[in-house]
C-alpha cells in the first residue's frame, strides 16, 4: 500500500528545527566523532581468513533502504519437507581486539545512537559500514547459523560457524515486500513461507508481538524534517522471525556452556492483565478468552482502535532486561513475549553485548573454553547497554518532541481533532492524524479512548520540543 506524503513544517519553522536537532546531536554524552588512536586502530584491524568458505552460497541481506551497516545475511532453501536456513552475521568479534582503543570506545557508547541528521555509530564507519559490513559483491568474514527446520518450521537441530562469505545483493524491505506481492521469485521467495511457520511456532510456544506502529523523523527529498508513522511491512515480520530464531538458538548454546548473557522480561501477572482487560472492554474490543499473544496477533491493523489497543498492551511488554550468569543459569531465563530463553546476538555492528554472546556461543559450538577477556568483563555489559538504552531513549524523544513542535508551529491558534489512545487522569494521550503527531493533552471529562476530541493548539516551541493544547 503505498505510503501518504508526510506533513512538513514550512521553511521558517525547518530551520529552527535544524537548529534544535543539532543541538540535541551536541548534547548526547557520547562524542559524535572517534578519538584519533580509534579510527587508527579501526583503519588497521583485519580478522582472520576463515577456514570454512561459503562464497558459493547467495546470500543475500534485507534491510531499510540506504542501510550500510549491515549486520545479517539469509540463504533460504527447501531441504525435503522442511528447509535450510542459514544466517550470517558480521564477524565483529574478528575485527575488534579485546581490551583495544576501539574495544574501549565501544563499550562507552554502547549502541549506534539514530539521530534525524544521522547516526552515531558504535564503531567507526570504516568497519560498521565497510569492512566488517556484509555489503553485497564483497568478501566478508562472518558467524553464519545453518538451521535445519521441519516442514511446520520447528528447528531439528543447529549449528555456528565462522566462515567466509560473499553476499550477493543488497535488498531493502519496501521494493522486496512489493516483488512478493507479485509473486515473483528470487533469494525472498521462501520468507513468507518460512516466517509464517515461524510466526505459527511463536503462537505454539505462547509468544506474543506488540508490533507497534513504527514513529520516524526522515528527510523528504527537499531536505525538510518531517514524521512517518506506519506499521510495519509482513517482509518486516518474516525478516524479524529469522533474527528471533537466532537468538533463541544463541540462548541455548549459552545455556549449556554454563556462561552466558540473557535477555529476559517476566511475564505480566494478573493485575496488569486483568488492567488490560479492561481496557480493551472500554475501547469495545474486549479480550475475553485465548492467549493475550493470540488475541494481539488477531487485531485488525486498520480498524482505528487497534492503537489504542497496543498501547494498553505496552504496559504487558515491561521490565525486559540483561541477566548475566556463569556457572549457574539464572532462576528465571525466559523472555515472556518470545516465551523461550533469548539473547541478543544478530546485531554486533550496531549493539555492544552481541560480541559478548556470538564470543561464547562460537566457543561453545567449537568445544572450547571461552576467552577469558569475556568472562572478566560479562558483569560489566548489562550496566553498558542500560546506560546506552537511556541515551538512545532519550535522544529518540527529544527528537519526536521537536519535530512534532515544528509540525505543530504553523497552527498555533487553530483547532484540531485529535483521537484518544489512553487517558491519564484529566489529561491523555491522544493522536493527531494531520499532521501525524501524538501527543499530552487536556480532554474533556469523560472522554474514553477512541473517542475524537476537538484541541486548540496554544504554544509550541521547537527548541524545547514542548506544545500546549487547550479544550
Amino acid at each position: 500500500m503505498p505510503q501518504r506524503r508526510p506533513h512538513v513544517a514550512p521553511s521558517a519553522a525547518q530551520t529552527e528545527l535544524a537548529a534544535a536537532l543539532a543541538a540535541l546531536r551536541e548534547s548526547v554524552e557520547v562524542p559524535i566523532d572517534f578519538p584519533a588512536e580509534v579510527l587508527a586502530e579501526a583503519d588497521a584491524a583485519t580478522a582472520l581468513t576463515p577456514g570454512l568458505d561459503l562464497r558459493d552460497i547467495p546470500f543475500v541481506t534485507l534491510d531499510p533502504l540506504g542501510s550500510r551497516d549491515l549486520d545479517q545475511a539469509f540463504h533460504l532453501e527447501r531441504r525435503g519437507h522442511g528447509y535450510t536456513v542459514r544466517y550470517a552475521i558480521a564477524d565483529v568479534p574478528g575485527f575488534v581486539l579485546p581490551g583495544g582503543a576501539v574495544d574501549l570506545e565501544a563499550r562507552r557508547r554502547g549502541q549506534t545512537l539514530y539521530a534525524a541528521d544521522g547516526t552515531i555509530p558504535l564503531h567507526p564507519r570504516v568497519l560498521s559500514e565497510d569492512r566488517a559490513s556484509l555489503l553485497p559483491d564483497a568478501d566478508r568474514p562472518a558467524l553464519v547459523w545453518t538451521f535445519s527446520l521441519d516442514e511446520a518450521g520447528a528447528v531439528e537441530d543447529f549449528r555456528l560457524e565462522r566462515a567466509m562469505i560473499r553476499s550477493r545483493a543488497r535488498l531493502d524491505y519496501a521494493d522486496t515486500q512489493a516483488a512478493l506481492d507479485r509473486g515473483e521469485g528470487g533469494p525472498a521467495a521462501l520468507l513468507p513461507e518460512i516466517g509464517a511457520l515461524r510466526i505459527e511456532q511463536e503462537r505454539l510456544r505462547g509468544g506474543a508481538s506488540l508490533n507497534m506502529p513504527d514513529e520516524e523523523v526522515i528527510r523528504t527529498d527537499d531536505g525538510a524534517y518531517a514524521i512517518e508513522r506506519r506499521h510495519p511491512l509482513s517482509v518486516e515480520e518474516w525478516n524479524a522471525q529469522l533474527s528471533l530464531m537466532t537468538g533463541m538458538a544463541a540462548a541455548s548454546l549459552m545455556l549449556d556452556a554454563g556462561v552466558g548473557i540473557l535477555r529476559t522480561m517476566p511475564q505480566p501477572d494478573e493485575k496488569a492483565f486483568d488492567a488490560f482487560r479492561h481496557q480493551t472492554e472500554a475501547l469495545g474490543r474486549p479480550w475475553t478468552t485465548g492467549r493475550y499473544g493470540d488475541y494481539l496477533r488477531d487485531l485488525d491493523r486498520a480498524d482505528p482502535l487497534t492503537l489504542p489497543v497496543l498501547e494498553a498492551a505496552a504496559t504487558l511488554f515491561r521490565g525486559a532486561g540483561y541477566v548475566v550468569f556463569d556457572g549457574t543459569a539464572p532462576e528465571d531465563t525466559v523472555q515472556a513475549a518470545i516465551a523461550a530463553p533469548y539473547a541478543h546476538a544478530t546485531a554486533p555492528l550496531r549493539r555492544l553485548v552481541d560480541r559478548w554472546s556470538l564470543e561464547i556461543c562460537l566457543a561453545s559450538s567449537e568445544k572450547r573454553d571461552v576467552p577469558a577477556w569475556v568472562r572478566e568483563s560479562l558483569r560489566d555489559v548489562p550496566a553498558l547497554m542500560q546506560a546506552s538504552g537511556q541515551r538512545a531513549s532519550r535522544l529518540d524523544s527529544a527528537t519526536i518532541n521537536c519535530v512534532e513542535a515544528a509540525l505543530l508551529a504553523p497552527l498555533v491558534g487553530t483547532t484540531i481533532e485529535a483521537t484518544v489512545i489512553e487517558v491519564r487522569g484529566e489529561r491523555a494521550a491522544v493522536q493527531i492524524a494531520e499532521p501525524a503527531v501524538t501527543a499530552s493533552a487536556p480532554i474533556p471529562a469523560g472522554a474514553a479512548p477512541g473517542a475524537v476530541v476537538r484541541l486548540r493548539v496554544m504554544r509550541a516551541d521547537i527548541g524545547r520540543g514542548e506544545v500546549e493544547f487547550a479544550v
